[in-house]
Parts: C-alpha cells; sequence; structure tokens
C-alpha cells in the first residue's frame, strides 16, 4: 500500500458514484441567460433572439418524455432574470423573454480516458433528432415562438450572455425528487 493509499488521498481521487439511481445518461442542457443571440447555417441566418435564454441541449440514449416535459419547464420558469430590486427572482415568461434551442451533442462528451472524447452515452442521431423535436413542442407550450438551430449542421452560434449567467441541468435527479418538486 503506497503512503498516498494509506492516507485516503487516493479514494479522494477516484470518481464518486452517482447520487441517482441507475447509471443511464439523460437529457443534458447549459443554458445562458441572454441580451440577444442568433444562429448562422453558412451565411443563413436561421434563428434570432433578443432578450432571454440560449439553451444548449443534447439527449441520452434512455430519454424519456417525462426527462423532456421536466427540462423544458425548468428551462422555462427558471428564476434567472433580475427582479426590480435586482434580485434573480424572475422566469422566462414572467419577463416576456425568447429561446433559443440548440442541438449539442456534445455535451455528452466523456474526456476521463485517453484524448478523443467518448460520446457513447449520447442518443443516436435518429433517436436524438425525434426528442430534440419533441423536447422543442413541448418548449413551444410555453413559448410559441421558440427559435431552433439545425439539427446535425455546423452552426455559428453568436450570443451576448447577460450577467454572465450560465447553468448546466441535467434530468438525472433522482425521480422522488422530481415528484415532491416540479421543477
Amino acid at each position: 500500500m503506497t503512503r498516498a493509499e494509506s492516507s485516503g488521498v487516493q479514494s479522494a481521487l477516484q470518481p464518486s458514484k452517482p447520487q441517482y439511481s441507475g447509471d443511464k445518461a439523460d437529457m443534458r442542457a447549459v443554458i445562458q441567460r441572454v441580451d440577444r443571440g442568433r444562429v448562422k447555417v453558412g451565411d443563413s441566418e436561421i434563428a434570432s433572439i433578443g432578450r432571454g435564454i440560449l439553451a444548449l441541449v443534447a439527449f441520452g440514449r434512455e430519454d424519456s418524455a417525462h426527462d423532456l416535459e421536466w427540462m423544458a419547464r425548468k428551462i422555462v420558469e427558471l428564476r434567472i432574470f433580475d427582479d426590480e430590486a435586482g434580485r434573480l427572482n424572475l422566469g422566462l415568461l414572467d419577463i416576456g423573454g425568447q429561446l433559443l434551442v440548440v442541438s449539442q451533442f456534445t455535451l455528452y462528451g466523456d474526456c476521463r480516458k485517453g484524448r478523443r472524447p467518448s460520446y457513447s452515452d449520447a442518443a443516436p442521431p435518429s433517436a436524438a433528432q425525434a426528442l430534440y423535436e419533441d423536447f422543442v413542442s413541448i418548449a413551444r407550450t410555453w413559448i410559441p415562438d421558440v427559435q431552433c438551430g439545425r439539427f446535425q449542421a455546423e452552426m455559428e452560434v453568436e450570443l451576448v450572455n447577460s450577467g454572465p449567467v450560465t447553468l448546466i441541468l441535467d434530468s438525472r435527479w433522482p425521480s422522488a425528487f422530481r415528484s415532491r418538486n416540479s421543477i
């Protein structure tokens, strides 16, 4: 046994077990509060928003409709906009903000081994496209004019991050927690 192992340093370096049930990969999102954002494919602008949220989203192999609904509602209702007192107390609906959704499977890049990310936990492209389209449809129940990137396209995503406020969301929360706390 090495000194590091006997002192407990080695155990601190080991990856911790997830605190949710199962090792399945569920929906992930990186959301940014923006003053404006836009997406270009080639020379064409295909989507743009003013004040609101830019959401980079990725889908896991075992995502369900529940994951999509939970994430859409979480993004729309998350209180990340300033109220009149300057506190983060308002959601996207409260400010009449806009939503730009961009599919980004690289959020599933696992870089723990080697130098090339593994994307084995990401949903395969055909399933991910269906999940993406379903997610956008769900988000449109709250924000009818959701703007979107183009699935599997090489895109230029531009934004002016406000704050900055950038958050990472993951739908892998324990189902017991999610049922008690709807968002």
